[in-house]
């Protein structure tokens, strides 16, 4: 029988995101973030080709990103409850580390493959700091698949583009809990 690592696979079992409308100050400081960047920078990369890249955005990099998307949703005609709910992504936030997918040109790996690794970084950073004891969760919205935006206030790249920000601080609120995939609806067992 395989070595059991039970905390872990317990972790795994109950782990859950926080609403990043929940999480507060403290956050963590550089020397504690650096291991769960760490932890997140050993996901599986095909080719080692380190196909992402991470942004860490402090308090000021937040606030000149609420202002920055306010503007942008406005000129892109986005209806007002988008435009707000993406300004308060930025606003109310005080940690968020951007991971960049920016896949590199290889005869061996598929761009598709590299694009699935930022987005398992996305998950494993996310992990680590819930492991950590932080508060954590894994954000989208327009503004972060719009090449101008991001361009203009990340300096993300041609060919690159963002796989997530994950937001992480001290949970005020206790996480709530969700309904989980049905498992005998979404597997198959194939013998045969």
């Amino acid at each position: 029988m395989p070595e059991k690592n039970q905390a872990a696979l317990d972790f795994l079992l109950t782990r859950r995101s926080r609403p990043a409308k929940t999480l507060t100050t403290p956050v963590p400081d550089r020397d504690e973030l650096m291991p769960i960047l760490t932890a997140a920078a050993r996901t599986p990369d095909h080719g080692k080709l380190e196909p992402w890249r991470f942004i860490v955005l402090e308090r000021g990099a937040l606030e000149r990103l609420a202002a920055a998307a306010q503007a942008r949703g406005e000129a892109r005609g986005e209806a007002a409850e988008r435009i707000e709910k993406v300004y308060r992504q930025f606003a109310d936030a005080h940690l968020a580390v951007v991971v960049v997918s920016a896949p590199v040109i290889s005869d061996k790996v598929p761009e598709i493959e590299q694009v699935y690794s930022a987005g398992a970084v996305c998950l494993a950073l996310l992990n680590a700091a819930l492991a950590s004891g932080w508060g954590a969760n894994w954000l989208s919205g327009w503004a972060s698949h719009d090449p101008a935006f991001l361009a203009e206030t990340l300096g993300i790249g041609s060919g690159e583009s963002v796989a997530g920000f994950i937001h992480i601080g001290t949970e005020t609120a206790p996480p709530p809990d969700r309904p989980r995939p049905d498992l005998d609806r979404i597997t198959t067992w194939v013998s045969d």
